[in-house]
C-alpha cells in the first residue's frame, strides 16, 4: 500500500550478487581443494615425492631461459634464410609470452599454493604470483608454433603435444600452480600464437631486424 514502510534490507532479495559470489567462492574452493589433492609431488614426503626430481626436469624443459637461449643460439648460427625467419619469430613469441605473463601476474597477484616449495629454477620478482602459469602458456604457444612451422613426422608431432600436456600437468603435481592457473595459461598461450601469426616478422615487414643477421 501507498506510504508503507520499506522492507528491512535483510528481507530484500539480492539474488544476482549473492549467486555470483557464492558460485565464484565455490569454484575457488573446488580449485584450491583439487589442486592440493593433485599436488602429489609438492614435497619429498608427498604421495609421489620420489618422482619430484623428474618433475623438476620437466619444469626446466618448459622454462623460458632455456628456450630463449636455445632460440638465440640457433638464430646466431643458422645460415638458412628460412630458418632465420622462423627462429626470429619464435624469439618474438617467447618474449611476448614473458611480457604478457608478467603483466597478468602483476595485475592479478594471486599467491602461489600454500603447499608449494619456492625452489623453482631461476625465478624473477613476479614469479611469487601464481596466475597464470607461465610454463603452461609457453607450452601451448611453443606447441602450436612447432606444429605449424616445422615439418615433423607424426610420432614427433604427438611427442610435442604430449610434452606440452605433461609440462602443464606437472605444474599442479609440483604444487607450483592451481588448476585454473594452468588452464588459463594454456588458453593464453593458444591465443598468443594467433598474435604471433598476425604480426609475423619477415624481410618484407621488418627489414631492419633481418639486416642484423
Amino acid at each position: 500500500p501507498a506510504g508503507a514502510a520499506p522492507l528491512p534490507e535483510e528481507d530484500c532479495m539480492k539474488l544476482n550478487p549473492s549467486f555470483v559470489g557464492i558460485a565464484l567462492s565455490s569454484l575457488l574452493a573446488i580449485d584450491l581443494w583439487a589442486s592440493k589433492r593433485l599436488g602429489v609431488c609438492a614435497g619429498e614426503g608427498s604421495a609421489w615425492g620420489s618422482a619430484r626430481p623428474l618433475m623438476k626436469v620437466i619444469e626446466v624443459s618448459g622454462h623460458g631461459i632455456p628456450w630463449l637461449l636455445g632460440t638465440a643460439y640457433g638464430l646466431w648460427h643458422t645460415d638458412s634464410a628460412a630458418a632465420r625467419e622462423v627462429l626470429l619469430n619464435l624469439l618474438f613469441a617467447l618474449l611476448l609470452d614473458l611480457v604478457m605473463v608478467a603483466a597478468v601476474k602483476g595485475l592479478v597477484k594471486r599467491p602461489r599454493p600454500t603447499h608449494n616449495k619456492m625452489d623453482m629454477f631461476v625465478t624473477i620478482s613476479v614469479d611469487k604470483y601464481s596466475f597464470p602459469s607461465g610454463h603452461a602458456t609457453r607450452a601451448a604457444l611453443v606447441c602450436r608454433f612447432v606444429l605449424r612451422h616445422l615439418v615433423l613426422a607424426v610420432p614427433l608431432r604427438v611427442l610435442v603435444v604430449l610434452w606440452a600436456l605433461i609440462v602443464s600437468v606437472s605444474r599442479v603435481m609440483l604444487g607450483r600452480h592451481n588448476m585454473t592457473d594452468v588452464l588459463f595459461g594454456l588458453l593464453l598461450g593458444y591465443a598468443l600464437y594467433g598474435v604471433v601469426e598476425h604480426c609475423w616478422l619477415s624481410p618484407a615487414t621488418a627489414p631492419a631486424l633481418f639486416a642484423l643477421w
